[in-house]
């Protein structure tokens, strides 16, 4: 095994996934329009594909896996690719970013192949908000997908919360209320500029830096980062079930502790979300025979790995949004 470090010195365990772009929600910030596919794009990675790509990671130092889309409970496979990374040796954690609409009907099926974590993407726990922001009312499903992966003993259940200026930038007493007797991680995400959200990103903006303060006004401590931490800082509080995590691209230092790589659903390396370039490695996946000269390939790329985004300067690099690299 030879573990991936970058000049900065940053090491990279972690690799998202995306194996499908479409998504079928209509979400304001990402796809407002709905997805409208490219009939020019080759299809996503077949299932064999993505056993050799997972599996050159890991000899690379890849122990945790999070699968992405788009929505990735729209692919039919999605329980054999669930099993299938299963399979592969060092892989600790498999976990999957998804909008929770199919929760109740195939999570224990995905559990049963070896799921252990999951972050549902849900922006607000008022119906109303919920539908205008997804243009789906799919709430109150979503809700009890949550509550069966509690039942069931998943041992990491998050929910992602976009935050949006005059949108649900408000409801923090709701989802405090909420985490009092629900024991998982809420977590507050700075909304992103991307290639075709620059006007909503104006009008909607806005810092978590000032949810962090105000929680921290109310008693929330920060949580002890651990070496492997993504880029929330975490808080907890006594008097909750629950905790909480602020990602907050625009900070001083956020990509410091970067530790993430991502993989499109077409087979392109992705070195930042917010990069300018993808490099193929397709063409590196279709035979056992290729596995050293994709290690190789992966490994010979990472000194291009640029020390931060350029979020600041307003270059959101090649990525039009965010359902195109998974978030």
């Amino acid at each position: 095994m030879h573990p991936l470090a970058d000049a900065f010195g940053r090491r990279f365990p972690y690799l998202r996934l995306s194996i499908i772009p479409a998504c079928n929600f209509r979400c304001t910030y990402c796809l407002p329009n709905g997805y409208k596919a490219d009939p020019k794009a080759a299809g996503p990675l077949r299932l064999d594909e993505i056993t050799r790509l997972l599996t050159g990671f890991q000899h690379l130092g890849m122990h945790k896996l999070r699968i992405t889309g788009g929505e990735p409970s729209l692919r039919r496979d999605l329980t054999d690719i669930i099993a299938t990374a299963a399979a592969v040796p060092g892989v600790e954690r498999i976990a999957m970013t998804t909008n929770g609409v199919l929760l109740t009907r195939r999570l224990n099926e995905w559990m049963d192949a070896g799921l252990g974590a999951i972050n549902v993407s849900m922006d607000s726990l008022d119906r109303a908000c919920f539908a205008r922001i997804t243009g789906h009312d799919r709430l109150d499903s979503i809700l009890q997908g949550i509550d069966l992966a509690l039942a069931r003993g998943l041992p990491s259940v998050k929910i992602n919360a976009v935050l949006m200026r005059d949108v649900n930038d408000q409801q923090l007493p709701a989802w405090l209320d909420y985490l009092r007797d629900h024991a998982v991680g809420v977590r507050f995400i700075e909304l992103m500029q991307t290639g075709d959200n620059l006007d909503f990103f104006r009008r909607h903006h806005v810092r978590a830096a000032s949810v962090m303060a105000h929680l921290l006004d109310s008693g929330w401590r920060e949580r002890p980062r651990r070496a492997d931490a993504g880029p929330a800082r975490e808080l907890v509080h006594p008097d909750y079930a629950g905790h909480i995590g602020i990602i907050a691209p625009y900070a001083k230092d956020f990509c410091a502790g970067c530790n993430r790589l991502r993989v499109t659903a077409t087979g392109d390396l992705r070195l930042c979300l917010f990069g300018d370039f993808g490099i193929p490695l397709r063409h590196l996946l279709q035979d056992d025979a290729d596995q050293e000269a994709l290690v190789r390939a992966i490994g010979g790329q990472i000194g291009r790995k640029e020390k931060g985004h350029f979020l600041h300067q307003g270059h959101t690099g090649i990525t039009p949004h965010l359902a195109s690299t998974g978030g």
